[in-house]
């Protein structure tokens, strides 16, 4: 249209919401409304305004610097709400408002708000997540916290004499208390039950490959399980792969220095373990007048008996063992050959006592002992062809010329007697496994025999009697009926002065109720730096205690609740245990500082 006639009757308004004139490109929220007028039109029908946007003529400078299709397009699209008009000689264009350009407006706005409302919600959640999952032990457990903390002193403040005790380093609780617990992963490397597991895996491969390292075992003769949650679990797993229920085992006595997990009845008959449960056992032992395995009476008994499986190993035994007798014996029957070296593995990877796996067909062991690891079990077995002349193994009539060991066992531990590995544990034991092929490692095992003599022979010099008369490992037996004391009442004694060691049976006694004796040893104190010297010196606090024990008895007699007010009465025994506390104390603390 044209409005530049002068004798036009139409009049041109501009209405906005926004009182700045439009800029380009144009405000989807700015609305130009253009107001006709004509002295045509019917006063009482009014024209209503109609929304336009107002558009500046586009050159050809501005679509030289876009793509020719592009321009095309958009010139089509706009062609439909555009139209061009002329005002006192100058071209104008008027461009219709789309509804779609403000439902546009609407819908970013309105997706801001939702996006900012999710991070929100979002935040709150991860917020809630930390609350209760990133708190310190301090702060989600005050209890717990505080009961850790005294164990803690009470383990910098004291001797640690129990043999089967050891202090672990830091590296080893860090992998004891990491994100590998929350992972399940039943079955072996390359064939679990969960997905996600390829991490665990490499720990659990990386752990075994180890495990045959620390004790120079080549991997095609030996296979390893890293998997049982103790030696007494990884025992009963040898049992139930390779036995029916009512086989026979054959294990050194309980008050011998035997183990309970090897069959053990009490003098009355009472089956003490699964092993005597489910499996019938009969004993051997020691001579009583040496402390010796009597290995003539051994061998009558395991001819007589024909035990599936004979156990040579035990938990109190001060003295080597020899294994190519047992081994003898083993083929004599047709038994299994089995050790459990729980007590003295770190002596074997070190090579400072004989190798039970130069004669042995399977070994177990415990992990936290002397390997100076994780509370756990392992279990070793041969695999490939056998060696020529070896007795018949278990009940195979036509005698393999291969070892069947590997999938027996492993299906023994999982899915036979447990469920998922724990793989932290896993984890930290093949850190302890690469120290322990460490000639640091193999030092510490050499000092430990050295401190366990050493204690040996400041005792004998002080008229105590020792089972054997010495020690060729890291155990000392000190048999106290000589001094009328019991282990038990002894043991009571030495926790007062903050000395920790475990009563036993000795061989001779009735049973293990009243034991007669107690263990003492070196790993512990020696992973804190003691050296012989040292040792002399617990020497002279472990006779004051038994003198101390001897008095006490006299006055309060043989009553244990009687006893114990003694023990908190008495000066002696604080004074003792001061002595103790300001010794321990000089040595550093592996795996926490205090």
């Amino acid at each position: 249209m044209d409005l530049s006639h002068p004798h036009s009757n139409l009049s041109l308004g501009f209405s906005s919401s926004h009182a700045s004139p439009p800029r380009r490109p144009p405000i989807p929220d700015e609305s130009i409304t253009l107001q006709l007028e004509s002295s045509l039109r019917d006063p009482s029908h009014p024209l209503p305004p109609v929304p336009l946007q107002l558009l500046e003529p586009q050159t050809a400078t501005d679509n030289g610097n876009h793509d020719s299709e592009f321009n095309d397009a958009a010139d089509d699209e706009d062609d439909r709400d555009v139209e061009e008009f002329r005002i006192l000689g100058h071209s104008m264009c008027l461009k219709r408002r789309r509804d779609c350009d403000s439902s546009s407006s609407s819908s970013i706005s309105s997706s801001k708000r939702v996006s900012v409302s999710h991070e929100s919600d979002l935040e709150a959640r991860r917020a809630l997540v930390r609350s209760w999952g990133n708190q310190s032990l301090q702060l989600a457990d005050p209890d717990v916290f505080d009961i850790m903390e005294k164990e803690k002193r009470r383990q910098y403040r004291g001797i640690e004499l129990i043999a089967s005790e050891n202090f672990v380093c830091k590296a080893v609780m860090e992998a004891l208390g990491s994100h590998l617990t929350n992972k399940y992963s039943e079955g072996m490397p390359g064939a679990r039950y969960y997905g996600g597991n390829q991490y665990i895996d490499e720990i659990e491969t990386l752990c075994c490959e180890r495990a045959l390292l620390a004790f120079n075992l080549d991997p095609k003769c030996w296979g390893v399980n890293v998997q049982p949650y103790s030696c007494t679990s990884a025992n009963f797993a040898v049992y139930t792969g390779l036995l029916l229920p009512g086989d026979r085992i054959m294990g050194l006595d309980t008050p011998s220095g035997g183990n309970t997990s090897h069959g053990y009845y009490t003098p009355n008959g009472k089956k003490v373990s699964g092993a005597s449960i489910f499996f019938e056992s009969l004993p051997y032992k020691v001579n009583p007048q040496t402390g010796y395995v009597d290995y003539e009476k051994l061998e009558e008994r395991a001819l007589d008996f024909r035990p599936k499986i004979l156990i040579c190993g035990g938990s109190s035994y001060p003295r080597e063992w020899d294994y190519a007798r047992f081994r003898h014996i083993a083929d004599k029957c047709g038994a299994v050959l089995m050790c459990d070296m729980a007590q003295i593995s770190g002596l074997i990877a070190a090579k400072e006592c004989s190798n039970p796996f130069d004669y042995c067909d399977i070994v177990t062991s415990t992990t936290h002992k002397s390997l100076r690891g994780p509370r756990g079990g392992i279990i070793f077995y041969r695999k490939g062809a056998k060696p020529r002349k070896r007795g018949i193994l278990l009940s195979q009539g036509n005698e393999s010329d291969q070892y069947d060991f590997e999938e027996k066992i492993n299906f023994a531990v999982f899915p036979s007697l447990q469920g998922g590995p724990h793989n932290n544990h896993i984890a930290a034991l093949a850190i302890a496994l690469k120290q322990v092929a460490t000639p640091e490692y193999k030092a510490y095992m050499h000092q430990v025999k050295k401190n366990a003599q050493a204690l040996a022979s400041a005792l004998l010099r002080r008229k105590c009697r020792l089972v054997t008369g010495g020690t060729d490992n890291h155990l000392v037996l000190w048999d106290l009926r000589p001094l009328g004391l019991t282990g038990k009442f002894y043991e009571k004694v030495c926790e007062a002065c903050h000395i920790t060691l475990n009563k036993i049976a000795i061989f001779g006694d009735n049973g293990v109720i009243i034991p007669g004796g107690v263990r003492i040893g070196t790993p512990a104190m020696t992973s804190r730096g003691c050296l012989e010297a040292d040792f002399e010196t617990m020497a002279e606090f472990l006779f004051r205690a038994a003198q101390l024990a001897n008095v006490l008895q006299r006055e309060h007699g043989k009553m244990q609740k009687t006893v114990l007010k003694g023990l908190d009465s008495s000066r002696e025994v604080v004074d003792l245990r001061a002595r103790v506390e300001a010794f321990a104390t000089q040595f550093a603390m592996p795996g926490f500082d205090i």
